[in-house]
This record gives C-alpha cells, sequence and structure tokens, in this order.
C-alpha cells in the first residue's frame, strides 16, 4: 500500500511525515566504515591507482630501504597527491610537523601559482615543494641552538607517514607530515629523533635476528598502540572557568558530595550526549586512517577513553596528534571542550597515555612474543634481559621522557603508576626469570589453566597463565609492553625515542658479546643468566602503591624522581649523551637544547598557572565572597531588627571573613613570591623555585578558596563548581 493510500494517513499525515523523515535522516547517518576508512589518506592503495608503476616502486624502496628520492620521481608523485587531494575539494597544503611546543604546526599555501594573462591561475604542486619547506625557525623552541635572528629552518617530508586531507572551517588542507630541523642541522621538532631511533633499533634488532639464524626479516620496526584518556565538559561552562580556559586544569574546585566512589561511571553506559560525539570522532578518525578500535568511559566522572590498533611508531606519533586534535574540534561542534590536561579536577583520577610497545619484523615476526613455552624460546629470553637491562640502566630517561607539569600532579597517585620505574612480568615470566636466576636453566613456564565460572550455562574460559598488574609503570602484557606513564597530552614521540635507543643500546652490547663468542649457545646462556641476574631488582610484580615499595624500591636503588624539575637533568648525564650520541639520535648539543627548552617550559606553565590564580582571586573570587558577607551582615542586621536570633548568620560572617582574611594574605603571598620567580634567570634555578616556591604558595591560596566555595551562595559563587563540571554533561 502506498502511503498516500494508507487511511491512517489522511487522519495523520504529519505522523507518517515524522516518521518518513527521522527514518531518512538515519539512513543518512549510516556509513559502512570499511568504506570510509582512509578515504582521505594518500595511502599505498591510491598511490597504486594513481601513481606509474616506475614511480611507485621508487617510492615503495625509499620507504622500506631509506633510498633517496630523486626530483624528478618527487614531482611525479606531487602531481598525483595535488590532483587527489583538489578532488578532495583542497585549496591549501602545509608541510604538518610537531616543533618543540608540545602542539603540531602548519603554514598553509594554496596551490595557485602567478596568474596568468588572461586572469586565469593555473594549479601546481612541485616535487621541491613536497620533499622541502622553510617555515620560519626563529620564534620556534630551539633552546639556545638557534639565535633570534638566525630565521632560517627546514621542514622536510616523512614519506614514511602517508598524507592526509584535512576538513575543517579552513576548508580541506593536503597535510604533509614532515620532520623539522634547523639550517645548521640540529633537530628541533620530535618526528627527526624519532626517526633516527628507529633507525637504531632496526640496526640493532637485525644483528641479533641473524645471531639466531634469521636470514629472511629485512628490517625491524617499533610498533605502538597508544591509548589515549580525556575529559570532557560542558562549553559554557568551561568558558566561566578562567583557569580551564588559561592553563588546561581547574586551580580552584571543591569536592562535589558524589566522586568516582563507587566505580560507577567506569566502563558504565555511554551517555546519549558522549556517545554522538564519540560517533563523529569515530568517523573523523577512520575517514583519516586511524584505526579508532576500543571507547568506553573511564574511571573519573566525566572521563573517557580511545583506544587504536597498533602501528609503525612514526604513525603512531603522527595518529595520535590527530586523535588529541580531532578530540577537541569535535568536541567543539557538540557544544563541549575536550580537556587533555594530565590532572583537570583534583580528588578524582587523572588522565594519561599508555603507550603499549613492541618490535616486529617486516616478515611479521613480533620478538616480545614468549611463545606457549617461554622457558625454550631462548631468542625471546635474550630480548627480555636485554629490556630489563636497558630499563634498569636508564630508568631515570624512561621517567623523564613521560615527565611534563601536569604529570607531577598525577604520577604517584592511587591513579597512575608510581614515579619510580620497575617492570611487572606477571607469574609465567617471573618464575622462567628465577629458575634462570638461581639454575641457569629454565625447564617448566607456568600454564594458564581453565577457569570455571560456576556456571553451567556459560564456558569455561582459557585462563591466562599471567595477571595484569595496573599499578606497575612498565608491564609486560602477552606479547609488548605498556609504559603507563606517559602523560594525555604529550606527544608520545619522547618516550618510543628513549625505548627505542635504550634497546638498541642492549641489543648492540649483546650482539657484541655473541659476535665473538667462539661457543654461540654457552655464551647466550650465560649472558641471559647474567643479564637477569644483575637487573633483577628492577621486576617487581607487586602493589606499586604501597608504601612499603616506596622504602623497597629505595634498598634496591631504583630512583624514586618525583618532579619533572627532578627528572631533567638526566637527559645530559654522561651516560645519556655517550648512547644518544653512539646511536646517532641526538648530539649533545640536542640534549643541552632540550634541556634547556624543558627548564622554560615548566617554569613558564606554573607561572601563567600562578598569574590565573592570582587573577581569578582578586577579580572574582574575593569580590564575590566580599558580597555574600555584606548580604549576610544586612541579613543579620534584619533578623536582630525583628528581635530574633541571628547567631547562625553571625557564625557564617565570621567563618566566612576569617577564611576571607586568609585567602587575601595567600594571595598577597603569591604574588610577592611570583614576582621573584619572574625575576629570576631562566634555567634549573628558576623552575626549582617555581616548584617549590610558587606551587606551595599556590596550595596555600587554593585551601582556603576551596572552603570558602563550601559556604558562599551558589549563586554569587563567580564559577561552575566540580559538581556542574563533572556530572552536567
Amino acid at each position: 500500500m502506498k502511503l498516500m493510500e494508507c487511511p491512517f494517513y489522511v487522519i495523520c499525515p504529519y505522523v507518517f511525515y515524522f516518521h518518513q523523515e527521522k527514518e531518512e535522516k538515519i539512513m543518512s547517518e549510516y556509513f559502512n566504515v570499511a568504506d570510509i576508512f582512509g578515504e582521505d589518506v594518500f595511502n599505498e592503495k591510491v598511490m597504486q591507482e594513481r601513481l606509474p608503476k616506475k614511480v611507485y616502486k621508487a617510492l615503495q624502496k625509499t620507504i622500506e630501504e631509506g633510498k633517496e628520492l630523486d626530483l624528478a620521481t618527487a614531482d611525479v608523485i606531487a602531481a598525483a597527491m595535488k590532483d587527489w587531494a583538489i578532488e578532495k575539494g583542497a585549496t591549501h597544503y602545509t608541510h604538518w610537523f610537531q616543533p618543540l611546543t608540545g602542539v603540531t604546526a602548519e603554514k598553509h599555501d594554496s596551490f595557485i601559482t602567478a596568474p596568468n594573462p588572461d586572469g586565469t591561475v593555473l594549479m601546481e604542486f612541485s616535487g621541491k615543494e613536497l620533499i622541502k619547506g622553510e617555515p620560519d625557525a626563529s620564534s620556534f623552541p630551539s633552546g639556545g641552538l638557534r639565535a633570534t635572528f638566525e630565521a632560517r629552518g627546514y621542514t622536510a617530508w616523512d614519506c614514511t607517514s602517508p598524507a592526509f586531507v584535512r576538513h575543517d572551517a579552513a576548508g580541506a588542507i593536503l597535510c604533509i607530515p614532515t620532520a623539522f630541523c634547523s639550517y645548521t642541522g640540529e633537530a628541533l621538532d620530535q618526528k627527526t629523533p624519532l626517526l633516527r631511533s628507529m633507525e637504531a633499533i632496526n640496526t640493532q634488532s637485525l644483528r641479533l635476528l641473524r645471531l639466531f639464524g634469521n636470514t629472511t626479516s629485512k628490517k625491524v620496526t617499533p610498533s605502538v598502540g597508544p591509548e589515549q584518556e580525556y575529559f570532557l565538559v560542558d562549553e559554557k561552562k568551561f568558558m566561566q572557568r578562567k583557569d580551564l580556559i588559561f592553563t588546561g586544569r581547574t586551580l580552584f574546585g571543591a569536592m562535589p558530595p558524589k566522586g568516582q566512589e563507587l566505580d560507577d561511571h567506569y566502563f558504565g553506559t555511554i551517555r546519549q550526549r558522549i556517545a554522538a560525539f564519540m560517533k563523529d570522532v569515530n568517523k573523523e578518525l577512520w575517514k583519516l586512517g586511524v584505526p579508532a578500535k576500543t571507547q568506553h568511559n573511564e574511571v573519573a566522572p566525566a572521563q573517557h577513553e580511545l583506544a587504536p590498533i597498533y602501528s609503525e611508531a612514526n604513525v603512531a606519533v603522527d595518529q595520535n596528534q590527530i586523535v588529541m586534535q580531532t578530540l577537541k574540534r569535535v568536541a567543539c561542534q557538540h557544544g563541549l571542550k575536550c580537556l587533555l590536561h594530565e590532572k583537570p579536577f583534583a580528588g578524582v583520577n587523572g588522565s594519561g597515555k599508555h603507550n603499549n610497545w613492541s618490535i616486529t619484523t617486516d616478515d611479521g615476526i613480533n620478538l616480545l612474543d614468549p611463545g606457549k613455552t617461554p622457558h625454550e624460546n631462548i631468542q625471546f629470553l635474550l630480548v627480555l634481559s636485554c629490556i630489563l637491562k636497558a630499563v634498569d640502566t636508564h630508568a631515570d630517561l624512561l621517567r623523564e621522557s613521560a615527565a611534563d607539569p601536569g604529570n607531577d600532579h598525577r604520577l604517584g597517585a592511587n591513579e597512575a603508576p608510581p614515579a619510580i620505574i620497575s617492570v611487572f612480568l606477571g607469574e609465567q615470566l617471573q618464575d622462567v626469570v628465577s629458575q634462570l636466576v638461581s639454575t641457569g636453566e629454565a625447564t617448566h613456564s607456568n600454564k594458564g589453566g581453565i577457569l570455571k565460572t560456576g556456571v553451567k550455562t556459560l564456558p569455561d574460559l582459557e585462563k591466562d597463565a599471567t595477571d595484569r598488574n595496573r599499578t606497575s609503570p612498565f608491564a609486560f602484557t602477552g606479547n609488548k609492553f605498556e609504559f603507563r606513564m606517559v602523560g594525555s597530552r604529550d606527544s608520545i614521540a619522547s618516550p618510543n625515542i628513549v625505548l627505542n635507543t635504550i634497546v638498541a643500546e642492549a641489543f648492540c652490547d649483546a650482539c657484541d658479546i655473541l659476535e665473538k663468542a667462539p661457543d654461540f649457545d654457552a655464551e647466550v646462556h650465560s649472558l641471559i643468566k647474567r643479564q637477569l641476574t644483575e637487573h633483577q631488582r628492577i621486576v617487581f610484580n607487586g602493589n606499586g602503591y604501597s608504601p612499603e615499595w616506596v622504602e623497597e624500591a629505595e634498598r634496591r636503588g631504583l630512583p624514586n624522581i618525583k618532579s619533572m624539575v627532578d627528572a631533567i637533568p638526566s637527559l645530559v648525564t654522561d651516560s645519556s649523551v655517550a648512547m644518544f650520541e653512539k646511536f646517532g639520535v641526538f648530539t649533545k648539543a640536542e640534549l643541552e637544547s632540550r634541556v634547556e627548552i624543558k627548564y622554560e617550559n615548566y617554569s613558564k606553565a606554573i607561572n601563567i598557572e600562578a598569574k590565573s590564580m592570582i587573577d581569578i582571586a582578586s577579580k572574582q573570587i574575593i569580590p564575590a565572597v566580599i558580597k555574600y558577607t555584606r548580604s549576610l551582615a544586612d541579613t543579620i542586621n534584619t533578623v536582630k531588627a525583628a528581635g530574633a536570633d541571628a547567631s547562625v548568620q553571625a557564625e557564617l560572617l565570621s567563618e566566612t571573613s576569617a577564611l576571607l582574611v586568609e585567602t587575601k594574605a595567600a594571595l598577597a603571598k603569591l604574588i610577592e613570591i611570583t614576582a621573584t620567580a619572574g625575576a629570576m634567570a631562566e634555567g634549573a634555578d628558576q623552575a626549582k623555585y617555581y616548584h617549590d616556591s610558587v606551587m606551595t604558595a599556590m596550595s596555600a591560596l587554593r585551601e582556603p578558596v576551596d572552603k570558602l566555595e563550601m559556604i558562599v551562595d551558589k549563586e554569587m559563587w563567580p564559577m561552575p563548581s566540580y559538581g556542574d563540571l563533572l556530572f552536567e554533561v
């Protein structure tokens, strides 16, 4: 029966129109992930379709073997890339790079050339423009590598990470992932040392594989899967909080009656507004070739997580930047704000970024896969012992790679790993290691067994041989290591640069010994036992949150680096400089520049927070409290005039006034200390002063203000509360 012929249509046509419109909307929103995945990426499929076979093979050789790409070939690739991007609506291209600012950078150039005499224009993009760009390097952090007047810097195309077209309010932009270096060749970005570290671990891993008779694997690549945690708050409420606007975290705020005590938000049903946001995020990411896999509510109210499938390390770094940018952009489209700060709210869990790291050959061999019988897998045991050696030897470097001002609030709390680096192996591998250390030989591996639920209708489950440990900063989780310390807004480049390099060093040391050994089998068993014995102190399978572990770690001699300021010097120790220079990852000058930049960034971050507190307390909180006390005084007079008891109002006035005096005194102290810090010369001493003195003064100001928030009339309090931000999304 046709719609117009339906008897009910005559009675109520609007119902039919409503349902028809709703059905059409649902159908228009439906999409097949396989159809849209990577549609905005100049990926291998697109290159095969659009590039001449000879050019495509030359590019693949560059990607796989690092062969130099000649300009003529680059011209063909650039033309094909331009035509593809224009078909996607692109009008501009940009070299998309990652300077030492913590965020990405880009300069947009249109494809048009000089107008023709007839008034028309040509759309061109050359191989030279593809391969090299020249942004102004003088305003990016260089740590003294470049003087202000020395402006020239270069961006170089990273052809191992695919170009993509980003659609936003600016239109469609062709984004070309690039490295960024100075005129004199020093790395001014995250990408360049990452690529260097990937070359280092590739070289040393192949040496190791050849010792075990592997002659087929041609390349070894670190793979990474970064889990991204974040908060979502209502945009209107966000805009009423100057602290969130200026610093990304709340500098004041009393806890609401409910926090995360009931654990009901974790993995809970995703609210419809958030679900709509997640749907759009996934769609945007899939179109950009980011393999977004998992989404769920995290522990804290208004906190969520997104996790992708593994990618090669440099691609994963680029894609994680895309994820963070997409989360922020799509949030605005939904009237939300995405908070990526490591600790936006006191009293509830902060956000991290678990860096799942493994190393895999081009023919699919995961060097961290223990197999079903780890005790018999000598190659795996050697790799494991080398990683334990690397982490133990350079624990300070690994800790520094996750250091930032926001993470100082998070690490060590009952929500994130402690600041002490240790390795969790689990029961199965711990047992194998214990056998090797005690006897030099491992004869068995613990099995997982069967997990019986006790319910007949539920199947028996195969149980893993090892549980998981969420308190460990560096945990083995089956066929990878999960480095859990990284901050939620940080680039994952830094921890992966360190992981790649320290493991490359350990592999190199092992190969130097084994390549000279007259009896390889005897020497490799001896080396495994020796390394496990010498570095077993780094292994800890217990509760990393317990105070007993802090004492035990000190007894073992493990470093407990509690702040970013204390972590920074590890970059320029003799052992760090020697290692990074040996493998060509950093020069000493590049390391020293990063130390300077990190001290400066820390000081600037805390300075902005302190000045924000001063601004908010002076212009919003103190005036609001004075207004409240005035209303209390008026009420007291009115009540007394009526002959009634005004003792409660008088008590509130007295308490509020006392806290106001405390607030004013703390504010004056913070102003004084912040001014002192600002007058100091930039560097380690200034950063330490900000950490020791300014942060202490900030805490002293926050304490009475948070108490006042619990007293002052909500209608008079000048900003949304924690309850408003966390539970009204």
